[in-house]
């Protein structure tokens, strides 16, 4: 066990790095995080920020001399950062999780090859992979096996022709073909699993996206209880198999009824933001928990919640040249609205700026609350 006022580290600095350090802090622990963006949110709350390339040995060096464990926020930290990291000090997640989780052919062939449910694929290395690519893969999605996240790097491709255009759109790099499936929904579960095996499940929150990028988030999940149980299961099993310990995301699809494992997140998840004012012990803490060697806290939700994202296009909405700062008061003036922003300096469209979450005792009035507040800021679904 990792005690108080031991030093963590943390590889990554957005906004789910920041609210570990937040936690982590609650607890007792100092944090250094190592991210290369001199302006990250994480850096600017931690007590340390080491600004270099996450494959910096100097840094990374630095990081081992301070710090008793090390954890990432972002899956698209190299692996083989993480696994040099792991001669020296606790890392969790290990390196070989993180490596199945950011690429989609090796984490799509993880899924394959112990019976995990997923959508129809094929891996696309070259030209001669797509025209030899089954026929019922389309029409499909061609997806960049590396670095696509929020709806970047895929291509929706009607025909074996689209999709040679598009693989040569995306620079002809690894992919991934996806049948193109018709979702009912789609809901996602977040757990912490600990060294020792145990695992505590959140609530499964029912999820819309728009553009590619989740904008709300829905606890409880209106779905079934066996439809849900068996998310949760799914996902235990899916950690249980990586030998998994810290904090998972699982995304689900739902097709004719059926579960259909997504994509997998080596971290907190953007879905379980809303564990921060809704549950006992939020996501993050988990994390900090798991990555020491502590209990894991109860995961038990105490009110039904709706989180929505606030994207940098909030800031846009009465001049496309000059940002303004939205209005934040007519929010907070709506009872049970816990608002986050992130203090990222610099808006844009697509940029995740902040989420706020609405929590109660009656799942509709909060559903109502939350839906109100995201047209009172300005979020139209179109």
């Amino acid at each position: 066990m990792i005690a108080p006022p031991a030093t963590l580290g943390m590889l990554g600095g957005g906004q789910l790095g920041r609210f570990f350090v937040m936690a982590a802090h609650e607890l007792g622990y100092r944090v250094v995080v190592h991210d290369p963006d001199p302006g990250s949110p994480a850096g600017r709350s931690a007590d340390e920020h080491l600004v270099a390339a996450y494959d910096d040995l100097a840094a990374l060096d630095r990081l081992i001399g301070q710090c008793a464990a090390v954890t990432t926020e972002f899956e698209n930290v190299p692996a083989d950062t993480l696994a040099y990291l792991s001669k020296f000090l606790t890392v969790r997640p290990a390196a070989a999780a993180v490596r199945t989780c950011q690429n989609r052919g090796e984490e799509k062939a993880f899924l394959k090859r112990h019976g995990f449910p997923h959508a129809p694929y094929a891996d696309i290395r070259s030209a001669d992979d797509l025209q030899n690519a089954n026929a019922g893969l389309f029409p499909g999605i061609l997806k960049v096996a590396r670095f696509g996240y929020d709806g970047k790097g895929q291509v929706r491709v009607n025909s074996r022709a689209e999709a040679l255009i598009a693989w040569g759109q995306l620079r002809q790099e690894v992919c991934v073909l996806e049948q193109q499936l018709k979702l009912d929904y789609e809901v996602s579960v977040v757990l912490a699993r600990d060294e020792s095996g145990q695992v505590k499940c959140f609530p499964t929150a029912e999820n819309s996206h728009r553009r590619g990028i989740l904008d709300v988030s829905i606890v409880p999940a209106r779905t079934s209880g066996c439809l849900a149980g068996n998310a949760e299961e799914i996902a235990e099993g899916i950690a249980q198999k990586m030998d998994y310990i810290g904090t998972l995301g699982v995304e689900f699809i739902v097709v004719h009824g059926q579960l259909l494992v997504n994509e997998m997140a080596p971290r907190p998840h953007n879905s379980g933001h809303y564990t921060i004012d809704a549950c006992v012990t939020s996501q993050y803490e988990q994390q900090v928990r798991a990555l020491c060697g502590l209990p894991l806290g109860e995961a038990r939700a105490h009110s039904a919640a709706v989180m929505v994202n606030l994207l940098g296009d909030l800031w846009y909405l009465d001049d496309k040249h000059h940002a303004r700062e939205p209005d934040w008061a007519q929010l907070l003036a709506i009872p049970n609205l816990k608002l986050h922003l992130y203090g990222k300096h610099h808006p844009r469209p697509g940029r995740k700026m902040g989420h706020f979450t609405v929590i109660g005792a009656d799942p509709l009035e909060v559903q109502k609350s939350a839906l109100a507040g995201r047209r009172l800021i300005g979020i139209t679904d179109e």
